[in-house]
């Protein structure tokens, strides 16, 4: 059944509680989602019993998510800044976020966690691909550790370069998190092309849309799933021949009309898959 792929990351629908994002996902009818883990491990007041809830509401966690300290996404300069491992201010805090995260996501049967590493430089000889992809080992081997897999999510580099990236970690328990629009707001190249070139380590694949910009080094648009520059039926050619299938998380960070997006893009998906 198509319902056993479908999911929805926490952060999309804004929940203000664990039982408001159960009470979210049964109006959707989804039975699957992406959960933030940073939440959990640090509003414990609000987000404590989070797998809890989410139990008790017949809702199964497909993944989780680690974001870094310090990201700003205002624009395509302040998240290149600011971004994943990166930046050398917080790197000890991410570190040590990543670390009690892993922990978090062992302890309640997560297997898989996506983060944004941060820009990767093209340039394979930079200095700084060298400094980050040592940071991303770390961060591999602290959920390798656990038993638990990492996806590094796309859009912030073409595919070429995650690819090489990935060769460079040498990391058996890093995969990519695969988010088409995300290819279109970075500006970072075609999702179906570059869909088809990473298949072999995808763990995860965001239904997501966008819209290309206008003018150069700004963001493009994030839309309604179906109404953007993502070709659905050939990106979906591609999903179907990944084995093993992957779990399709909705994601929806604009718009004031969540939830109706959400369905809209949960419909999409049904259609793709039958």
């Amino acid at each position: 059944m198509h319902e056993d792929r479908v999911g929805v990351c926490s952060w999309s629908l804004r929940p203000a509680s664990p039982a408001d994002l159960a009470a979210c996902l049964q109006r959707l009818g989804i039975k699957a989602v992406q959960l933030a883990l940073v939440p959990v491990a640090e509003e414990p007041a609000v987000w404590g019993d989070a797998f809890e809830q989410l139990a008790k509401a017949d809702i199964r966690i497909a993944s989780g998510m680690l974001a870094t300290v310090g990201e700003d996404y205002t624009t395509l300069q302040t998240i290149a800044a600011t971004g994943g491992v990166r930046p050398d201010a917080t790197w000890p805090a991410t570190r040590e976020r990543a670390q009690r995260v892993a922990a978090l996501a062992a302890e309640n049967g997560v297997r898989l966690v996506t983060l944004h590493a941060g820009f990767i430089p093209h340039e394979r000889t930079a200095a700084e691909r060298s400094k980050l992809i040592e940071r991303l080992r770390i961060v591999a081997d602290l959920f390798g550790e656990k038993g638990l897999e990492v996806a590094l999510e796309t859009g912030q580099e073409r595919a070429e370069t995650l690819l090489e990236a990935l060769e460079d970690l040498d990391r058996s328990n890093v995969g990519v998190n695969f988010d088409p629009a995300n290819m279109i707001l970075y500006g970072m190249g075609d999702p179906v092309a570059s869909l088809a070139r990473l298949a072999p380590h995808v763990r995860q694949l965001h239904i997501k849309d966008a819209r290309p910009t206008e003018v150069e080094g700004t963001w493009g648009t994030e839309v309604v799933a179906g109404t953007g520059a993502v070709d659905w039926p050939a990106l979906f050619k591609v999903v179907k021949r990944i084995v093993p299938a992957v779990m399709l998380v909705i994601e929806r960070e604009a718009g004031p009309t969540r939830e109706a997006d959400i369905a809209v893009a949960r419909d999409l998906v049904a259609r793709m898959l039958t």
